[in-house]
């Protein structure tokens, strides 16, 4: 067991060995650091755009349709290009900017990498 493992829940590094498990001061998490998740098998979210290309944080995608929204007076336009995404779970699987519109959930469906 190490005694240097960070918190998986808040990256604090003060956490400390409790017998077989590890506890974080800041967020009261308990932990077995033998079984812990890593971040890199937390962030496995398989998203494809439309064309079946891999998504991932930070990319720069395009709207194929015209989308339209709630409460709004006109459409997301086909071709809109949408900035620095970020990949989430559910159905709605990015979250992100619209330019004119505001932060919105999008369906990977609907989109394309740019």
């Amino acid at each position: 067991m190490s005694e240097n493992s960070p918190c998986p829940q808040c990256s604090s590094i003060y956490a400390y060995p409790t017998g077989v498990s590890m506890m974080c001061p800041e967020c009261g998490h308990e932990w077995n650091p033998e079984t812990a998740v890593t971040e890199e098998d937390e962030e496995s979210l398989d998203v494809k755009d439309a064309n079946g290309n891999p998504l991932q944080d930070g990319d720069d995608v395009v709207v194929i349709k015209n989308l339209p929204v709630k409460g709004a007076a006109h459409p997301i336009k086909a071709g809109t290009k949408v900035k620095n995404i970020r990949l989430v779970e559910g159905d709605h699987n990015i979250d992100c900017k619209i330019p004119g519109f505001g932060a919105m959930a999008l369906k990977s469906i609907f989109v394309k990498k740019a």
